[in-house]
Parts: C-alpha cells; structure tokens; sequence
C-alpha cells in the first residue's frame, strides 16, 4: 500500500507519484502474450517520458516508440540501445531525421510519400543506408476518442495502401533506403478487439503482396492503443490482443513489434492535490484544489474521467465541481463528482494519471510543474524535482531590457 497523506506531507503537493512495480507487471504481462513468437515492446515514451520511467523499462529489455528526436534522446540516455529505437510522426524535420539516420536505430517510421523523399536525400547526402517502414492507414473505425483515433482516411496519420505500395517499390529502388518493415497504429485507448483485428488483417495481406514483388519485410509493427480501466471500461487481455494479431500472420516469418505506452503507465500513476477551499453559489458546489489543468489537463481536453479519491472518507457525499487556481472556466478535474465535505489542506487521489499527465504539463499562469515521485519496492524516491519560479524564467530573464525612461 502506498502512504500517499506520508508522500504529500514529504514532497508536497502538487505532485506526481508512479508504481513501478506496477509498470513491470504490465510489461511482463504484454511480452508473456507474445511468447513464442520473435517480438519486441517498444515503450511509447510520449505516454511517461521522464527519464527514470523510460530507464525502467529499459532494463526490463524494451525498445522506444519515439515521435521527436528528443525522445530518442531521452531513450539512448536511459538506456534503450539505438537498435530497439523507432521514429515516428508526421512531422519530423530534416535535422531529426538526420540525426536519426546518424544514430542508426531500428528504423524511421515514413508516413508520407513526401516524408520517404525527404528522407531518401537525407540519406544520400549522409552516404548512409536507412532503415524504414511506412505507416499504414488501414482506414478502420477504431472505436475510441475522436482526438486519439489515428486509424481513418479522415485522420493524419499514415498512407493509404495504394500510396504504401508506392512508397515500398520507391524505397525498394533506392540505394539509400532499406524497407524493413510495415506499421500501423488505430487509435488510443482501444478496448473493442475486432477492429485491431481487421487492421492487422488488411496490413498482413499488404505484406503477402509486397513479397510477391520481392520487398521481403522483418517486422510487423502492430502499434499501441491498448485500452485500461478508468472507470467501467471492459478492456481486452493481453492474451486475447496476441491471439488476434498472430491469427491473421500465417505463414510470414516475421518480429512483431508492439508500442505500448497507456496500458504500461496509466494506472501506475497518481496525482495529489491538497484542498483550498470549498465554496458555494447559490446551489453549485466547488472544491477549490493547489492543482490545475497545467499540471494534469486530460480532463479539460478530452473531458476525461479520472476516479478522485478523498483520503477523508467521513460525512455525506454530495457532488461537486473540484477545480484549479488557473484563470480559466475550463480548469477542472471532474464536475458534479460526489466527495464528502472537505476543508483546507485535506488530500484528494486523482487516478490513473501515469499516462498523458505531467508530460503534457505547462507552466500558464507562471505556475511551476509538479514534482514526480517513484515508488519501488517500497520505497519512494524523487525523479523529478518541482519547478520554481527561477526555473520557469531561466530562458526569458536575461533579454530583459533597461529601462531608459
């Protein structure tokens, strides 16, 4: 059990607190699933990306999913050898693929025909060899979120099969590209089977055809999206995940690749917040709480349910509205949620906050970020310290101008 009134007594609030020996539970459930096949978990490092979390799963033995050239920074300094690193994202800049290239990872994942030309004369220009795969979009209704569905025609991500076809015989031609492997990713927060099952379907008979013309792939990167439990949901197995996917792949001979991120950390993390006040208007309720949508703003961005525990469980529970100091209507952790009554410093719980949380984090209102806390084997320790006021000025202060009035 975890003291958390001891945890925000010695760190104070607000502050971040990961279960690692959750996380390693989660990771070892994952690559039990896929036993018997080659395969490798690449942690999805945009989920948790500090430093000691990504470690973490380093030494559990597993790879990165990285979508900036900082996150592959943050994998090769925790730990994660380039050969397990993969690159991903719309958007990367020729810098980062350079540097990508120059790191010799696993592969760049290419998600369009644009993209696969730039990183073509990249490559020339560096007289290097680079590993790719390219994202297909295999336009499946993942079932999920509109902003965390990445699976449709209508999304941004990925190519088409016919423009992936187009892209594996450019890639097949060049003297600068190695086409390796083959990757799609639906959406987040997946919990229904069946469309995981018809993506994978649709990019196994891609790969069948891509081998008739001699592009002869290793790797079958099926993504994340793994769904978990933050307040009813019904989620999927790991078994049940592995069964699907390896069903649809008979007779290929190839390494699974899985990028889980959400199922590894989100229910290994915490977020403590400390009550200000309470108070009424008219008949509306408030818990007013230290913490904020600059801390945690899953909930303003995607109207997000996170169960709220308070360590004080005596009285009436009535509903309530528990908000942030922010200067904005929509700084919230959840509205019309029962809690007893409460009074100044009494601690609240938010759930599920290992995912998504501090790393989309800010600093509005000049409001320093939370410390983060780990837990393993019992024992706490800081991995990252909470941001002061001289933090949060550091870059701007010295262009400060004199005042010559």
């Amino acid at each position: 059990m975890i003291n958390f009134q001891e945890l925000a007594e010695k760190y104070k609030t607000p502050l971040y607190v990961y279960d690692f020996d959750y996380m390693k539970e989660q990771y070892n459930a994952l690559k039990e699933a896929f036993r018997g096949r080659k395969s490798l978990l690449s942690y999805a490092v945009k989920a948790n990306s500090n430093l000691s979390v990504v470690q973490n799963f380093a030494r559990l033995g597993s790879g990165a999913d990285c979508v900036s050239i900082g996150e592959v920074r943050r994998a090769l300094m925790a730990g994660i050898p380039p050969y397990k690193i993969l690159f991903s994202g719309v958007g990367k800049q020729d810098d980062e693929i350079q540097e990508a290239i120059e790191h010799d990872i696993l592969y760049i994942n290419a998600e369009s025909i644009a993209e696969l030309e730039r990183i073509d004369l990249i490559a020339k220009k560096l007289d290097k060899v680079c590993r790719i795969s390219v994202r297909v979009n295999p336009n499946i209704d993942p079932k999920t979120h509109p902003y965390i569905s990445t699976g449709l025609s209508a999304n941004k991500f990925g190519v088409d099969i016919d423009s992936a076809k187009r892209m594996y015989i450019f890639a097949k031609n060049s003297s600068h590209l190695d086409p390796v492997g083959i990757h799609f990713h639906i959406g987040s927060q997946l919990t229904e089977l069946e469309p995981i099952r018809e993506s994978a379907i649709i990019v196994a008979d891609l790969v069948r055809s891509l081998h008739v013309i001699d592009v002869d792939l290793k790797f079958f990167d099926i993504g994340g999206g793994l769904g978990v439990v933050y307040k009813d949901e019904i989620t999927i197995t790991p078994y049940d995940y592995a069964q699907a996917i390896l069903s649809t792949l008979t007779g290929l001979d190839l390494t699974i690749v899985c990028e889980p991120g959400r199922y590894l950390t989100a229910n290994a993390g915490y977020f403590l917040t400390r009550v200000l006040y309470e108070k009424t208007n008219k008949d509306k309720r408030f818990i007013i709480v230290d913490g904020a949508m600059n801390d945690l703003i899953r909930p303003s961005l995607y109207n997000a349910y996170h169960k709220i525990e308070a360590l004080k469980q005596e009285g009436e529970r009535t509903k309530a509205d528990i908000v942030g100091p922010v200067c904005e209507s929509g700084d919230f952790f959840a509205k019309d949620y029962e809690l007893p009554a409460l009074a100044h410093n009494d601690l609240l719980i938010v759930h599920s906050a290992g995912s998504y949380g501090f790393g989309m984090g800010s600093n509005y209102n000049t409001r320093g970020r939370s410390a983060e806390i780990a837990i393993e084997n019992g024992v706490d320790r800081m991995i990252r310290q909470r941001e002061t006021f001289e933090d949060i000025i550091a870059l701007e202060k010295d262009f400060l101008q004199e005042n010559n009035e």
